[in-house]
């Protein structure tokens, strides 16, 4: 009955057959067989949609004495005249590959998938990107140059967010040949963070950071003496992706402001200082779910200086009082790290001292404690 039945004109149905035929191809492997035929008919249908899903099916079914069949069609495909059929038959290749890997060296498709890198549709781009990463797994992933890197790029407006991603996740292989380079893949990537795409902009910032290490002047080096030193252009990738940084950890779920909160914590560290403007962003909302309330007080206290101290120990010290027993501690932690790190400027250390000492006579136990323990 099925195999009756993948000779419908019905797109759907035909896909449903499909379907079921990859599904049983291993249980059933003679009747897989006998459907070879129309597969491959299929494959050279008239109808894009109806080449693409036959191709796909042909190369799923995972037979090894399927492979002389599947071998000229999915050739075919890689120079057909739709994107559909095109990037089906790239996916088809990784699935040849892990089915029999001297067909497939045998066949040179690694050099086509290099070839098909410059397609005009950016969707099978990406799937090549993807494929080419996964059968050179052991070399590290897909060889890069200047040529590759500089054409990816400038087409990274054309791409999908899957596809900038894997564009994206590239750029730390590379190392920029010069400083000139290097400034020109930043400048490149500039458009990308200005996307609501919080995973892309997350890229973009350790692409650049990745530029900045490669490019960046070392001690010891004989490089012309105004040339930026690593901590330099780190600091200016740093200011650069401030803004697009707080401006997605404002208005994102709970769950990536908890991650974006991270990736702060992790610059600030880089670059200390650099967030200390945008410490309002870091106060603590009604709002917010508990794990946002604990990582921003933590946060809070590494932005303290001699301007932001003062308001940072004033709202640290009305969370004190705080339903929440481990905001409260926190809170009082964070006071303590303000005043042993001495970042308050003149004044402020006795300033929280006299409000510790004060904490010390509340009738709640877990602040007097952590008081106490601030204290001494």
């Amino acid at each position: 009955e099925m195999m009756l039945a993948i000779e419908t004109r019905d797109l759907v149905i035909k896909k449903m057959v499909y379907l079921f035929l990859c599904n049983y191809a291993e249980t059933h492997p003679d009747l897989a067989q006998m459907c070879t035929n129309t597969l491959v008919k299929d494959s050279g249908n008239e109808d894009p949609m109806v080449r693409g899903l036959a191709l796909r099916a042909l190369c799923s079914l995972r037979l090894p004495q399927m492979i002389e069949y599947t071998s000229e069609p999915l050739r075919r495909s890689l120079q057909d005249g739709h994107a559909y059929v095109r990037k089906t038959g790239v996916m088809g290749i990784l699935k040849m590959y892990h089915l029999n890997r001297e067909e497939f060296d045998r066949k040179a498709f690694t050099d086509i998938l290099y070839d098909m890198l410059r397609d005009p549709d950016s969707s099978v781009v990406s799937n090549c990107i993807l494929v080419l990463n996964e059968i050179m797994e052991e070399e590290g992933g897909m060889a890069l140059n200047r040529a590759v890197m500089l054409h990816l790029l400038n087409r990274i407006h054309e791409f999908s967010e899957f596809g900038i991603l894997s564009v994206l996740d590239l750029i730390p292989r590379y190392i920029p040949a010069n400083d000139e380079e290097g400034f020109q893949i930043m400048n490149l990537l500039d458009p990308v963070l200005r996307t609501a795409n919080s995973s892309a902009v997350c890229a973009t910032i350790r692409a650049f950071l990745s530029i900045a290490e490669s490019i960046g002047k070392r001690p010891g080096d004989d490089r012309d003496p105004d040339s930026p030193t690593v901590d330099d252009l780190k600091k200016q990738v740093c200011i650069r992706i401030r803004a697009p940084l707080v401006t997605l950890m404002s208005s994102g779920s709970s769950e990536l402001t908890y991650v974006l909160l991270k990736y702060v914590d992790q610059l600030i560290d880089l670059c200390p200082g650099i967030f200390d403007e945008e410490y309002r962003m870091f106060y603590v909302r009604f709002s917010d779910a508990s794990h946002i309330k604990h990582s921003k007080v933590r946060l809070l206290a590494k932005l303290a200086n001699p301007q932001t101290a003062p308001d940072i120990v004033a709202e640290m010290g009305e969370l004190v009082a705080d339903g929440d027993e481990t905001m409260g501690r926190l809170a009082v932690r964070s006071m303590g790290a303000i005043a042993l790190h001495d970042t308050g400027g003149q004044g402020c250390v006795e300033s929280i001292a006299r409000r510790l000492v004060e904490m010390l006579d509340l009738q709640v136990p877990h602040v007097s404690s952590e008081a106490a323990t601030a204290l001494a």
